[in-house]
């Protein structure tokens, strides 16, 4: 079967083979399957059958067993070549000498059960293991009698799991444990050691993500970074053609283009699924697997995974709005061209229904929705491997929109004043909205009442500046549209006529308002019947809106101040920004924020 050809891979051995460097981080998808030539394996078992080539001795070193050789057979010389250096002597004059001098002979043994116990006790001892590969690279520029290495290979390490071993703690060495300190100590003098720069023994150290390993490590000019992504469309066929998917839904094209987001693992997982239950995998079989992989891999304290099932047509009111958002807004999302959207900041007083507005938007696509809930971590470090994994997952899906609700709480801004892990996320969310890879892909949807506190850096044309529109309280018709909505269904006689009568007697101005006098008209006609007008008038004048009119009217100024589309203010034949700086001004010195 064809090779399905991996980028990385390639990236990988370019690097080693010019001797750009010789410590390299392989980060990303680690936990993956990947195509060897005959079967999917492991990524370890992936790279030492891909690089093993005579003249290069690999060594795996995982936290859960002994230090393993590529291949296997090349231990002894290892062993013997350890010994003499250990002796100071050339391998073969030590097995000469040994055979005739009981100190030799038992010095040699004595390194050998070294040699043994390091090898095998690495699963106990990581530091130790650490150390002593180390020192076979120190071992390897060792020189025989007559002027060659000591050990004719080179070594290839692999070094799992190097975001358990060398967590990170940013600079705050005082963060690591003692274990932790020795650790970092060893990788640095390694990698900063010329001799090892200047040989031909490799280190390449394995972690599904690049923030999780000790900066002190990364940080280092010799340590480049090689990133292993998520498969792709093309991967993914070809993963479901060896295993004789095709028919799986349609095609193999077919289902690898539904599986958008998946990982090789969970594909696997949802060909074994269907084949239990004997049947081909059908489309909610693939939503179904790509919603529990992306919360698998971002975590439910994360992001939410939804799919809207209202449209446009199931939102009252908003007339421009919604005719704004079908005919360029929409038009724009779907775009994978120059035109395509990245993204659009939504603002609006709280209550205005800007969320299930823009739900609606996602509903009218068929698209994904991915509502961030908490990028950040309590565990130092955690919210840059967050981020790290968001990234992977967004890179591998199709288009997908993301929400983030209370976006001026989620996101800070880049400034001396902010944390330093507030600045990195921030920063990077920032570069995520303008990244060329993703436009076309990802738009971000950023919903606040709060514009003004949401960074200018993301405000700008280019991320979410691109369009800030304004949900506001509906008025005129959009706001007779609100009071039929809320009546119909409820009342007994004429409709219209009731409209007429109850609208001007009103004090609810918000969508929310709206929606909850509509369900206290429910509950009522539920208990008594279609309600007459004496009925709803009786409840409407014991309705008292909540006490945040100042606060929500603040919101509102905000909103329109910061808006980027003229057409949509309530008066777009007069923009009073002026006029309404003034009076946030005002809001702001009687304590209203």
């Amino acid at each position: 079967m064809d090779d399905p050809g991996y980028s990385w891979f390639s990236s990988l051995t370019r690097t080693l083979n010019s001797g750009a460097t010789r410590s390299v981080l392989l980060h990303g998808s680690t936990h993956d399957l990947y195509f060897d030539g005959h079967d999917y394996v492991p990524l370890v078992p992936f790279l030492t059958s891909r690089c093993g080539i005579d003249g290069v001795t690999q060594l795996v070193c995982e936290l859960n067993g002994p230090i393993r050789l590529s291949p296997p057979g090349k231990l002894d010389e290892l062993r013997n070549a350890w010994v003499a250096w250990r002796s100071g002597g050339d391998p073969g004059e030590m097995a000469l000498r040994a055979l005739v001098d009981r100190k030799v002979d038992r010095a040699k043994a004595t390194h050998e059960a070294e040699f043994d116990r390091l090898v095998h006790e690495a699963a106990g001892a990581p530091t130790a293991a650490m150390e002593f590969l180390r020192q076979l690279c120190l071992m390897r520029r060792a020189k025989r009698g007559n002027g060659r290495p000591i050990y004719g290979d080179s070594l290839l390490i692999w070094i799992e799991a190097a975001d358990l071993l060398v967590p990170d703690a940013g600079e705050d060495v005082g963060r690591l444990s003692p274990a932790d300190r020795h650790r970092v100590t060893i990788l640095r003098d390694w990698f900063g050691d010329a001799g090892f720069q200047d040989g031909d023994d490799s280190v390449v150290l394995l972690s599904e993500s690049r923030g999780g390993v000790s900066r002190l490590v990364t940080s280092l000019p010799q340590v480049v970074p090689v990133e292993v992504p998520a498969p792709d469309e093309d991967r993914r066929h070809h993963f479901l053609t060896h295993h004789a998917a095709a028919e799986a839904a349609g095609s193999a094209s077919d289902l690898a283009a539904s599986t958008a987001g998946l990982s090789t693992q969970a594909l696997r997982q949802l060909l074994r699924q269907a084949q239990h239950e004997g049947k081909q995998p059908d489309a909610d079989d693939v939503v179904a697997a790509v919603e529990r992989h992306v919360a698998s891999e971002l975590g439910e304290d994360v992001v939410e995974f939804q799919r809207p099932t209202h449209t446009l047509a199931d939102v009252v009111g908003n007339t421009r709005l919604k005719a704004f958002l079908a005919d360029e807004f929409i038009p724009r999302i779907r775009s994978t061209g120059l035109d395509a959207l990245s993204g659009a900041a939504v603002a609006g007083p709280i209550g205005a229904g800007k969320t299930f507005i823009f739900e609606a938007v996602a509903g009218e696509l068929g698209l994904p929705v991915l509502t961030l809930k908490n990028l950040r971590s309590q565990w130092y470090g955690q919210t840059d491997v967050v981020f790290e994994r968001l990234r992977r997952v967004l890179a591998s899906l199709g288009k997908v929109v993301i929400v983030v609700d209370e976006a001026d709480t989620a996101f800070g801004g880049v400034g001396a004043g902010q944390h330093e892990t507030e600045r990195r996320l921030t920063g990077k969310v920032q570069q995520m909205m303008s990244d060329p890879a993703l436009r076309g892909r990802v738009t971000w949807l950023l919903m606040t009442a709060r514009i003004h506190l949401l960074s200018p850096d993301i405000r700008r044309p280019g991320r979410a500046g691109d369009l800030i529109l304004p949900v506001l309280d509906p008025t005129g018709d959009d706001r007779v549209a609100f009071v039929r909505w809320m009546l119909d269904g409820y009342v007994a006689g004429d409709l219209d006529e009731m409209v007429q009568h109850i609208e001007p007697e009103l004090d609810a101005t918000s969508a929310a308002a709206f929606g909850s006098l509509r369900s206290q008209l429910k509950a009522r006609s539920r208990r008594d019947g279609p309600l007459d007008v004496d009925a709803i008038r009786s409840l409407v004048a014991d309705y008292l809106p909540p006490a945040i009119g100042p606060t929500r009217r603040f919101q509102t100024l905000q909103a329109l101040v910061n808006t980027t589309r003229k057409s949509l203010l309530p008066d777009p034949e007069s923009v009073e920004r002026e006029a309404w700086m003034r009076e946030i001004r005002a809001l702001e010195a009687s304590g209203v924020s």
